[in-house]
């Protein structure tokens, strides 16, 4: 071919040749004269800037660029040229660019799920690069109706993310647990950030949050360090993106009313008096009191959320204000809370500095008869009070007073809630600023600083009429404290992204700090001479004179430091790598070890996008990705690495050299106290087909954690105390994950969206152990049955999986009524001759699977959304069945079931624990069921939008468990399983509501 061109070009005249390199040299003139023009991409949907859409000139492919962050462009273009707009999961688009500068492009979405701007640590990723596992959820697919905290939006959305409602408490939050348990004496708590600054799940209200964002594998979560291995929930709050004038208010407000889960059958007064006549030696004091009625209310809660949008492209606002007022389905139990927030950003220089102040202000307000610290126990034990309690028995006596009994444990549930007092105001102030400065195109710096400040002053009381008064002489009791924090944050990072030709890059660079001071006061008395003080006359209790009374104090402080790098690389936006490292400092390690580092790297291949799948259009995404990832678990307290000292004016102790009376060693010196350490892999695939109406994704991760922190007896001398907290053992997990969406019907007046979601989980303790210290037994025990059976349920042995139940195997009952146990040998005999190393191994408190279904159906103005989720492959210890299917003890009321023979024969044995109690806890919730209308647009003048809609949470659940609900049981700890008899039962909820938007 070049011979042939050259013999074409001898034959071509010298003038012609002249004329050709002129054309070509004004050409080059030309293309060095070519005009910069300017854009900002958005989404048709809600005007949201993109992020990462590619900006190509059709026809030379080495022509272009991607949009920032703020889905703002800037390309030096030839005259007369057209740009290619792509975007994942949006219709590609082409523009002429004419005469035109500045352009204001806004892209059709091709199928909604990959619209997503995936938030990672610091910063955001367009979803299609992901290389981690990571969840996101936006706001559109968020649960709908009465929700708890910022966890219930994502309930049963996230695979491998656990989230329960154990209780109905409305100052209790929601259990979270992400791929097992990782920890001994650690937490096992994700890190959860608000706008990028640490918080918790009720800081903002639920109605001003945009999307949650879940780092579930070591690969994404690494960048946190030392906070990290339970994993990352990052939640962003709405914001004013529109990228023209906006002056837009938002008022949403619901009400509702709680009913009692599932309701205990117990003996009736007319039961007691059928008994009686039965010859069965019960005791007729003449009334019919349903007990739970009387402690028990129908609570109707409301919630009203107002949110302002304002401003342009260059200063603009976001403010909200949220009242909450919820009540509990106990008598004086509730909680009001105000939330307000205000967002202001501000750019200048021609968008080169961005400015934004965050201020969040929250008032929470908490009255009744116990504190929420102690809110399920209390409660829970007012609730067992009224289980046990004779139903023949009256509320108050002849004169008036409340009617008592002598008995063991045995107190009037009515009075205890009527004759204390609590009363509780929680007020924190969140203040945030940040500057972002992009000095040349691809490069920005930005700085991020906050203060948080949190307070709260608590009171509580008990009357003279309280039963402390008759049991324990106190003649009223009062309780004063207080407790503060402050928590500042410093972070800078700078981020450069790259784009040239076929290939791109980003590199970020880092520093953070974090500091926190907490104090706290609290004093109490008793043996007051009236009770009208409650508790604001401390010094009158006379229990102070005698040395009784008991006053408290303490302040901590711990300090993080880190430096964290990352870097992502892509060519041809099929070949995607990720690595990241972090060098983190604490204060609450030992000084041998105060700095620790976690690396992470990911990989990733869009498979859909090679050549060879062209020949299948209807494959839309194929993408496997792996990753590796290390992070940790800090000691959950400061000082742990420290020497500690209790006082007791009867000791003392050397301190300093000199002896110091009235101390005496709590803890002892660890200088090589350190994280623990999660090692991580991941593999996983993300899929979607058919123009992505079916999509999803399949994870398979394994998790190593090593240096457990781990109690150990020591000798004394030569430590001062005789257990010390070190790091050893080792625990392990793996499991898989698997998500599904599916759009089974996509037309103008009819879409119906259906989602799965699937995990499964297996663990096992590899080691109580490390090169210096051996474990005294291979096991550790947890759990408690509590009085009067007093013994442990749990057992978690070097080897075995996590879990499991640790107790006597019944096999049926004897001609007296006795329960029949095997012992270690296999031999049946009777529990009377049953000896502690008889008990065995006996199912297990954790699921092996948990699953979700997720439906959104819309038809013309109405919608329908469906919430299902379940768990299956698990046990559960029924406290209820344990302590209310016996008949021993007339002196206690109990279940109607008491009386039902087991194996043809009547139970007649002492209170036990055997493993006729433990059931299979396999369930499946309708969870949340929420039918909505939305107005038609101008219907009402001044109006946008309109919708109302009603809303079921927790309306049925579908489960061969015979106790109150399988759900509402601890997930986390080592005693999962265990449904107490002490506890705040779940509800069922009712919600009406409106939303609109002016």
């Amino acid at each position: 071919m070049k011979r042939k061109l050259s013999r074409i070009t001898q034959r071509i005249p010298a003038f012609l040749l002249y004329s050709m390199g002129l054309i070509l040299l004004l050409s080059a003139t030309a293309i060095a004269a070519d005009r910069q023009i300017t854009g900002i991409v958005t989404s048709t949907e809600d005007n949201n800037p993109l992020p990462g859409v590619s900006v190509i000139v059709k026809g030379n492919s080495t022509i272009g660029t991607a949009t920032d962050t703020e889905g703002k462009f800037k390309l030096t273009v030839p005259e007369n040229a057209t740009l290619v707009l792509s975007y994942i999961g949006y219709v590609t688009q082409e523009v002429a660019i004419g005469s035109q500068s500045t352009f204001t492009i806004a892209m059709e979405s091709d199928q909604k799920l990959l619209t997503e701007v995936v938030v990672v640590g610091y910063g955001t990723q367009k979803k299609g690069d992901v290389t981690s596992s990571i969840a996101s959820i936006k706001r559109e697919d968020f649960i709908q109706g009465a929700v708890r905290d910022a966890s219930s939006l994502i309930q049963g959305k996230v695979a491998g993310l656990r989230i329960t409602t154990p209780s109905g408490s409305p100052t209790s939050e929601n259990q979270i647990n992400l791929r097992g348990i990782n920890s001994i004496n650690g937490t096992s708590n994700p890190l959860i950030l608000i706008d990028g600054i640490p918080g918790g799940l009720n800081t903002v209200a639920p109605e001003d949050i945009e999307s949650v964002d879940v780092l579930k594998d070591g690969s994404a979560a690494a960048i946190y360090g030392t906070r990290a291995t339970g994993g990352v929930i990052l939640i962003t709050t709405r914001k004013n993106r529109s990228v023209t004038n906006r002056t837009t208010v938002e008022y949403n407000n619901y009400v509702n009313f709680q009913t009692i889960a599932r309701r205990p059958e117990l003996l009736t007064g007319d039961d007691y008096r059928q008994k009686i006549s039965e010859g069965i030696a019960y005791t007729d004091y003449g009334g019919n009191t349903d007990w739970l009625k009387e402690i028990m209310q129908t609570p109707v809660s409301h919630n009203h959320n107002l949110t302002f949008f304002g401003g342009n492209n260059q200063t603009n606002f976001t403010g909200s204000i949220n009242y909450r007022n919820w009540e509990g389905i106990f008598l004086r139990s509730g909680q009001n809370r105000f939330t307000g927030r205000a967002d202001l950003n501000h750019s200048m220089f021609n968008n080169k500095l961005k400015t934004n102040i965050q201020i969040i202000n929250q008032i929470t307000r908490t009255n009744g008869a116990v504190s929420p610290a102690d809110n399920d126990a209390a409660y829970g034990y007012i609730y067992r009070q009224a289980i046990i309690r004779n139903p023949t028995d009256h509320v108050r006596n002849e004169n008036g007073g409340w009617q008592e009994r002598d008995g063991y444990f045995y107190e009037n549930p009515v009075s205890r809630i009527m004759e204390s007092n609590y009363d509780a105001t929680f007020k924190e102030m969140r203040m945030s600023g940040s500057l972002d400065y992009a000095p040349i195109d691809d490069l920005n710096f930005k700085l991020l600083v906050s203060n948080v400040r949190n307070d709260n002053l608590e009171g509580s009381s008990t009357t003279f009429n309280h039963t402390n008064t008759r049991l324990s002489n106190q003649n009223a009791t009062a309780f004063r404290g207080t407790r503060a924090n402050n928590e500042n944050l410093l972070e800078f990072t700078g981020n450069y992204a790259k784009t040239f030709g076929k290939h791109r890059f980003t590199v970020l660079g880092g520093y953070s700090w974090q500091d926190a001071t907490t104090e706290w006061f609290d004093a109490s008395n008793w043996d007051f001479p009236t009770d009208a003080y409650d508790w604001n006359k401390l010094e009158a209790g006379g229990a102070l004179q005698r040395g009784q009374a008991s006053m408290r104090s303490n302040k901590t402080k711990w300090q993080l430091a880190g430096f964290f790098g990352r870097l992502t690389y892509s060519i041809d936006e099929k070949y995607l790598f990720m690595a990241s490292v972090r060098q983190e400092g604490s204060s609450r390690f030992g000084e041998n070890h105060q700095w620790g580092t976690f690396p992470a790297a990911s990989i990733g291949w869009r498979v859909s996008k090679e050549k060879f799948m062209e020949g299948f259009p209807n494959v839309s995404e194929i993408k496997l990705r792996a990753g590796i990832g290390v992070t940790g678990t800090i000691a959950g307290a400061p000082y742990l690495s420290q020497i500690s000292y209790n006082f007791d004016r009867a000791q003392g102790a050397f301190i300093g050299g000199k002896w110091v009376p009235g101390f005496n060693p709590a803890r002892n010196f660890n200088p090589n106290l350190k994280w623990e350490k999660k090692e991580e892999i991941n593999a996983g695939i993300d899929f979607g087909f058919f123009k992505n109406r079916i999509n999803g994704s399949i994870d398979y991760y394994s998790r190593n954690v090593k240096d457990l922190l781990y109690n150990f007896p020591v000798p004394v001398p030569p430590y001062l105390t005789s257990n010390m907290l070190i790091n050893a053992g080792q625990m392990k997990n793996n499991g898989v994950e698997v998500l599904l969406n599916m759009v089974p019907v996509q037309k103008n007046d009819f879409q119906w969206n259906t989602g799965f979601t699937y995990s499964t989980n297996r663990n096992k303790l590899v080691s109580l152990s490390n090169d210096q210290f051996q474990a005294a037994n291979d096991f550790f025990d947890a759990g408690h049955t509590g009085e009067p059976i007093q013994i442990i349920t749990h057992r978690v042995k070097v080897g075995e999986p996590i879990g499991r139940f640790f107790v006597w195997k019944s096999v049926g009952i004897d001609d007296n009524g006795g329960w029949l146990v095997e012992n270690k040998n296999g031999e049946v005999i009777p529990i009377a001759n049953a000896k502690p190393e008889d008990r065995q191994y006996y199912g297990n408190g954790i699921p092996k699977h948990t699953a979700g279904w997720n439906n959104s159906i819309r038809y013309k103005n109405l919608d329908l959304s469906v919430n299902m989720r379940g768990a299956f492959g698990f046990n559960v210890l029924n406290y209820q069945s344990m302590y209310y299917n016996n008949t021993k003890n007339k002196a206690y009321n109990m279940l109607k079931t008491a009386y039902d023979p087991i194996d043809g024969k009547m139970l007649n044995n002492d209170l036990v624990y055997v493993s006729h109690y433990i059931e299979r806890g396999d369930y499946w919730k309708i969870d949340n069921v929420t039918f909505g209308y939305s107005l038609p647009a101008n219907t009402i003048k001044g109006i946008k939008n309109a919708r109302i809609f009603v809303s079921g949470l927790n309306l049925a659940t579908i489960t061969g468990y015979t106790g109150i609900d399988p759900e509402g049981v601890r997930i986390t700890g080592f005693d999962p399983g265990n449904d107490h008899r002490d506890k705040y039962p779940t509800t069922r909820t009712f919600t009406a509501g409106l939303n609109v938007t002016f």
